[in-house]
């Protein structure tokens, strides 16, 4: 019986993440995906966290993604510390069975393990919902995508066994490579 393995990024799967990627996001009018590219850009920046890029493999075949990297909330206090999610991909082949939902939740359970405590993503809400996620403006978080209303979404994390307080408010702040997406 073949199941589901769900890990973290390793050496070896950028090329079939980008894979995933191109023909989850695939469009007649580009050529390849923003979403592509916005994973290699990252891959190299201060806001990647290699373990929190989860790969969801079935039969020794990559066929899920999520990613989560940092970004920053622009408060009364200062900056503080979260979670974008996005790109999260599910190959067409194996979409609908439960892929996605499973390796966005390894995602969210490893943030967790590590302490983090905000996490914002831009996306269905019907989909995203399952998971906790409630419009971002209701916990006080703008950003560019702020006027979409209902996409722009928001997740407070369980507070870890540091007891760190309340999650952060203000505007979030992604680092560049998501301006081209």
């Amino acid at each position: 019986m073949t199941t589901l393995r769900l890990r973290p990024e390793g050496p070896a799967d950028a090329g079939p993440v980008g894979r995933v990627l191109a023909t989850a996001f695939a469009r007649p009018d580009v050529l390849a995906p923003p979403e592509v590219g916005l994973v290699e850009e990252l891959r190299g920046t201060a806001a990647w966290i290699p373990e929190l890029a989860m790969v969801a493999e079935y039969g020794g075949e990559v066929v899920g993604y999520a990613l989560l990297t940092r970004v920053r909330v622009r408060g009364d206090g200062g900056d503080a510390p979260a979670l974008a999610l996005g790109p999260v991909a599910v190959a067409p082949h194996r979409q609908r069975v439960g892929h996605g939902t499973a390796v966005v939740q390894a995602g969210l359970d490893a943030a967790t393990e590590l302490g983090e405590r905000l996490v914002v993503v831009l996306g269905s809400p019907a989909f995203y919902r399952r998971f906790g996620f409630t419009r971002a403006d209701r916990l006080g978080l703008t950003s560019p995508w702020s006027g979409l209303g209902d996409p722009w979404q928001a997740l407070v994390l369980p507070a870890s066994s540091s007891g760190d307080g309340l999650a952060p408010r203000g505007e979030v702040l992604f680092p560049s490579p998501w301006a081209k997406v």
